[in-house]
């Protein structure tokens, strides 16, 4: 799967502002390859693009909940940079705290316009360039937290972050088999805990419930005590996903794995699911097996 041109890649990604997208930029751009940087205020990344590397780096704001229209336009404009998107990775999102039952719906419903309906956008207006240049790979950075959403705090209750990404992760895992005919490839990046500053909501206390104190407490608790000691490097993280894009360094020689766990603490989560999930189907098999009709 490597990259055999000597033409540089084109990547655009969102979300460029801090945390993995930075990192990704500084490791694409070290790897000699183009990129658009998009983040939702352009003030926070128009660093980036200098007078000096405009052959390199374009810097555009793209806030992925402003609707589909202005987000096709945005990556039609930003395609037509260098005529083509190579890889598109979808980057950006929100963490907002809370606990489920108080925050309900509407608090979900702001979760998933970020990370799941805008990423859907990106997704969108990506798809008719890669179509007609018949190539490309699509990146959605995905989350540990959709196979362990359970543990409060690492900045949010991991319920509402956690159901977004899962949707994410069923919707790149659907989107790979309908892309694949068409030579796009998709790739699912599940990091664990990194050191970065994800764009968070202050956790939501406006609907307390008594019974939930303790819960909501320790969550507020692992909200200070956890940040900002995350073993995970960000730049580690980028540069495996450069290596598997480009078919280098770390990925020479592998198959493309369509889904990349990243982190020791991802690892073991998605372990750890796997064998629980095996060892309730094993306990339960007499169960499942026992739907058919009764032969007449």
């Amino acid at each position: 799967m490597a990259n055999n041109t000597k033409t540089p890649l084109v990547w655009l990604i969102t979300g460029t502002s801090s945390g993995l997208g930075s990192a990704l930029v500084a490791s694409v751009l070290a790897h000699g390859d183009r990129v658009i940087a998009t983040s939702r205020s352009l003030e926070s990344i128009k660093h980036l693009e200098t007078p000096d590397n405009t052959d390199f780096v374009r810097a555009r704001e793209l806030d992925v909940t402003s609707g589909a229209a202005v987000i096709t336009a945005t990556i039609a404009e930003a395609a037509g940079i260098w005529g083509r998107l190579d890889v598109v990775v979808n980057n950006a999102g929100m963490g907002y705290g809370g606990l489920l039952e108080e925050g309900g719906s509407d608090r979900l419903r702001k979760q998933f316009d970020v990370n799941f309906f805008g990423v859907m956008d990106v997704v969108s207006g990506t798809l008719p360039h890669m179509r007609a240049q018949k190539a490309g790979t699509i990146v959605f950075i995905g989350s540990r937290t959709a196979w362990k959403p359970e543990i409060p705090g690492y900045g949010a209750s991991r319920g509402l972050y956690g159901s977004s990404k899962a949707a994410v992760h069923a919707l790149a895992d659907c989107l790979a088999s309908e892309v694949a005919p068409l030579n796009i490839r998709v790739l699912l990046v599940q990091p664990g805990s990194f050191r970065t500053a994800i764009a968070r909501q202050p956790f939501y206390t406006a609907n307390p419930i008594a019974e939930y104190d303790p819960y909501r407490n320790l969550a507020l608790t692992r909200v200070m005590t956890l940040m900002g000691t995350e073993r995970g490097d960000p730049a580690k993280a980028m540069e495996a996903v450069v290596d598997v894009v480009r078919g280098e360094g770390s990925a020479s020689g592998k198959k493309w794995p369509g889904n990349l766990v990243l982190g020791v603490d991802a690892e073991a989560d998605v372990r750890a699911k796997c064998k629980r999930t095996l060892d309730n189907l094993d306990e339960w098999s007499d169960v499942a097996k026992a739907m058919d009709f009764d032969a007449n």
